[in-house]
C-alpha cells in the first residue's frame, strides 16, 4: 500500500484551492495609436515596467494560509532546500539532487523573495532574462524587478502575499530589456513553506505568444485584399472615438465619417473578373490613404482608412473642426479616384459616391452615425453619383417619415383610415357638374391628413396600390350610383378613378371593374379611369388588351397631364382613349387679368391645337387647374369641353358635392370651404 503523508495531502489540497484565470484581455490594438500600458526601463540596479493588471488572486483564510508541512526539515541555510527525513535514501541508490541544485539548473527563471520583498536568491535563468548580472539580484527589490507596483491593484494584491493573506498572484507584464527590445513575461508568485519564509516568484518569457496574437489580431482586424483595417476595426476605433473620455478633456468634441463607394463598380467585376477588380480596389485603397496622410498634414490627426466590404470604404475624422474640413476632404477623395487607374495593361476610369456626416460626439453612437452615413450616401448615389452629399437631418426626417408611411399603410387599408374626396368636373358652356374626380386621402393617426403625392409612390413600390385601388375603384362606384339613385331628375354624374400601371399589371384590372359595376349597379359609361400619358403611351401586350377590354365594356378611358410627357400623338389613334386632360401648366400660362404679370401666348397656341386635334379625333378635352374666371373665358373661347380647379371648387366631401348637384350653374368658388 502506497503510504499518503498528511503533510503532502495538506500541500495538494492547498494546491486545489489555487484558481487560475486571467484578466489579461486581448492585446491593445497598435492600430489605436493609444498606449494601453506604460513602459520604464530595468535599471542596472532594480526597476522594472509595467504592462497589464493581475490575472488572478486568491484570498485565504482571514486567520492565515494554511500550513503546508514539509516532508522534512527545512535547511535553514538554504531555504530552497528541504531534507526529507521521513524516508531514509537507501545507501544502494545515487542521492537524490538537492532542492538547491534544481533550483539553480532549473530553465524557469525563478527567485525566492523574503516577507520584506527582497530577493534572497535567484536563478541563472532569471538573470539572463532579465538581462542582468545574477549576484546583483540577490537584495534588490522583487516588485521593481518585474514591474509589481506600477498599479495600485496588482501591488495591493502582492502586499497581501507577503504578509500570508493571498494564496497566489499571478499576472502579464511587459518589460524593457536593457538591450532595448520589449520583453513580455507572465509573473506567478506563490508563498514557500512557512518554516522557510517568504515566497517564489516564476517568470516566463511570452514574447512569442504575445507576438503570435498581436499578428493574428492584425490578421482578423486587416482587409487582405487592401491591407486596409476592415469593418471590425473600424468599429471599434469608432466606439473608442465616441466613448466621453476619448474628448471630455481635450479634442474638438466633434466626430466625422466619409463614407464611399465605387460607382459602377460591379460592371468591372462582371466584365474583367474579380483579379482586376481586387487590383482596382487594392489602387483605390492607395488613394484614398494618401488622401488620409495629406488632410493629416494640415490638421492634428491622420483619418482612420477602411474597407468595409465589397467597393465600399470609410474614412474616420477624430475631433474633425466642422463640415467644412469633410467637405474638403471628400472633394479631395473624388478628384484621387476620377484619375485613371493603369492595370495590367488595362486604363480604368472610375467614379465615386461620398456620404459625409460631422458632428458632435456626445449623444452618438457608432450605429446612429453609420445610419446616418449610409442614407447619405444614398442620396448622393440618388442625386447622380460621382459627387458627395452632406447629410441633412430634414430630408432625413422625411425619409423617416416615408419609411414609416411604407410600413402602415397595408394596415391602415384594413384599419379604414383611407377616404374619398371629390372635385367637380364642370362644363365650360353650361356650367353645370358633369363629372367628378374622386381623390384619396389617409388620415393618419400620427401624420394628420396626408394628400396622394405622399403616399402612392410608395404604395405603386410596394405593391400595395392593387387593393388601395380596388378600395377607391368600389367606393368610388358606390357614391356614383348613389347620387344617381338619389337625383334621378338629374342627369347622371360620371366618376373619375385614377389608376396606376401597376394596377394593370399585378391584378386584373378588368375583373376588378367588372366586378366593382356589377356589385354598385353603375353604368359603365358613368365610369372614367384616369391614367397618366407616360403609362398610356406605349403600351402593348397586357397593358393595351386590358384598355381595349375596358372600352368595349363602355367604360371611359382618359390621360391625364397630357402635354407633359412622351406627346406621341400618333399612339392617340390606336388607343382606346375618350378624353385627354391637359396638364395645369399649360392653363397657368395664360394671359390672365393682371396685364402686371405676363403670360405665354405660345400656351394659348398649343392648347387650341390639341384641343382642335383632340376633337378631330373624336375626344373631349377637360383642362385642369382653372383657377380664374379669364382662363375660363379663354378655354371657353378656344373650345375646351370641361373644366377643372379651384374656380370651382376644391376636393371636397361627398355630401358637398351633393349640393351643387342641380344647381342650374355652378359659381366660381361655390364649392369651396
Amino acid at each position: 500500500m502506497r503510504k499518503v503523508f498528511p503533510a503532502r495531502q495538506r500541500a495538494s489540497a492547498l494546491r486545489e484551492r489555487v484558481v487560475s484565470g486571467t484578466s489579461e484581455g486581448p492585446t491593445p490594438a497598435t492600430e489605436l495609436n493609444r498606449p494601453v500600458v506604460t513602459e520604464s526601463e530595468i535599471p542596472s540596479a532594480s526597476g522594472a515596467e509595467f504592462s497589464e493588471p493581475v490575472e488572478a488572486v486568491e484570498p485565504v483564510d482571514p486567520a492565515g494560509p494554511e500550513p503546508v508541512e514539509p516532508a522534512g526539515p527545512v535547511d535553514q541555510a538554504d531555504p530552497v532546500r528541504l531534507v526529507d527525513s521521513a524516508e531514509p535514501a537507501s545507501s544502494h541508490s545515487p542521492a537524490p539532487p538537492s532542492y538547491r541544485s534544481v533550483f539553480t539548473a532549473a530553465p524557469l527563471a525563478m527567485a525566492v523573495v523574503d516577507r520584506e520583498g527582497m530577493v534572497t536568491g535567484a536563478n541563472a535563468a532569471l538573470a539572463d532574462l532579465l538581462g542582468r548580472d545574477q549576484d546583483s539580484l540577490t537584495g534588490a527589490v522583487a516588485a521593481d524587478l518585474v514591474d509589481l507596483a506600477s498599479d495600485a491593484r496588482t501591488w495591493h494584491a502582492y502586499r497581501e502575499l507577503l504578509r500570508g493573506r493571498r494564496a497566489r498572484l499571478r499576472c502579464t507584464r511587459r518589460l524593457k530589456h536593457p538591450e532595448g527590445h520589449a520583453l513580455w513575461v507572465r509573473v506567478t508568485v506563490a508563498p514557500l513553506p512557512p518554516d522557510g519564509g517568504g515566497v517564489l516568484v516564476s517568470v516566463a518569457d511570452i514574447s512569442d505568444h504575445r507576438a503570435l496574437q498581436a499578428r493574428l489580431r492584425h490578421l482578423r482586424m486587416h482587409d487582405p485584399v487592401t491591407r486596409l483595417p476592415n469593418r471590425t476595426l473600424f468599429f471599434e476605433r469608432l466606439t473608442t472615438a465616441l466613448e466621453a473620455e476619448s474628448y471630455a478633456e481635450s479634442g474638438t468634441g466633434r466626430i466625422g465619417v466619409c463614407y464611399l463607394d465605387l460607382d459602377g463598380f460591379k460592371a468591372v467585376n462582371d466584365t474583367l473578373g474579380h483579379r482586376v477588380g481586387d487590383q482596382l480596389l487594392a489602387a483605390v485603397a492607395d488613394r484614398l490613404t494618401r488622401c488620409a496622410q495629406d488632410a493629416g498634414r494640415a490638421r492634428a490627426g491622420i483619418p482612420l482608412v477602411a474597407r468595409l466590404g465589397g467597393d465600399e470604404f470609410a474614412l474616420l475624422v477624430e475631433d474633425s473642426t466642422g463640415t467644412e474640413q469633410l467637405a474638403d476632404l471628400a472633394e479631395s477623395l473624388l478628384d484621387a479616384i476620377q484619375e485613371p487607374f493603369d492595370l495590367s495593361g488595362r486604363r480604368l476610369k472610375v467614379s465615386a459616391s461620398i456620404g459625409v456626416v460631422e458632428r458632435h460626439a456626445a449623444g452618438t453612437t457608432p450605429t446612429a452615425l453609420m445610419q446616418a452615413a449610409d442614407t447619405t450616401l444614398y442620396w448622393a448615389k440618388a442625386d447622380g453619383k460621382a459627387r458627395w452629399t452632406l447629410f441633412d437631418p430634414e430630408r432625413n426626417a422625411s425619409r423617416v417619415t416615408r419609411q414609416a408611411l411604407a410600413s402602415s399603410l397595408r394596415p391602415a387599408i384594413d384599419r379604414g383610415e383611407f377616404a374619398l374626396e371629390y372635385q367637380p368636373l364642370v362644363g365650360m358652356d353650361d356650367d353645370r357638374v358633369h363629372g367628378v374626380e374622386a381623390l384619396i386621402r389617409w388620415h393618419h393617426p400620427r401624420f394628420g391628413t396626408l394628400t396622394p403625392n405622399r403616399f402612392i409612390s410608395l404604395a405603386e413600390e410596394d405593391g400595395s396600390i392593387v387593393p388601395l385601388g380596388r378600395w377607391v375603384l368600389r367606393t368610388a362606384c358606390r357614391q356614383a350610383r348613389d347620387w344617381q339613385t338619389r337625383y334621378p331628375d338629374e342627369p347622371p354624374i360620371f366618376v373619375s378613378v385614377n389608376v396606376a400601371v401597376r394596377q394593370v399589371w399585378d391584378s386584373d384590372l378588368v375583373a376588378d371593374v367588372a366586378d366593382t359595376l356589377e356589385e354598385t349597379g353603375l353604368p359603365p359609361h358613368l365610369l372614367q379611369l384616369e391614367l397618366t400619358e407616360s403609362a398610356v403611351m406605349g403600351s402593348s401586350g397586357r397593358p393595351l388588351q386590358a384598355l381595349k377590354a375596358l372600352s368595349d365594356m363602355g367604360v371611359r378611358i382618359a390621360i391625364d397631364d397630357f402635354g407633359t410627357g412622351y406627346s406621341n400623338l400618333a399612339y392617340l389613334s390606336r388607343l382606346p382613349v375618350s378624353v385627354l386632360k391637359l396638364d395645369g401648366s399649360f392653363v397657368r400660362g395664360f394671359q390672365i387679368e393682371d396685364r402686371a404679370a405676363k403670360g405665354s401666348p405660345a400656351d394659348e397656341v398649343i392648347v387650341e391645337a390639341m384641343v382642335q386635334l383632340a376633337h378631330r379625333l373624336g375626344l373631349t378635352v377637360t383642362a385642369e387647374c382653372v383657377e380664374t374666371s379669364a382662363q375660363a373665358t379663354r378655354l371657353r373661347r378656344i373650345g375646351c369641353d370641361t373644366g377643372q380647379g379651384w374656380l370651382y371648387s376644391r376636393p371636397v366631401p361627398p355630401d358637398r358635392i351633393s349640393e351643387l348637384l342641380g344647381t342650374p350653374g355652378v359659381q366660381a368658388g361655390v364649392g369651396n370651404p
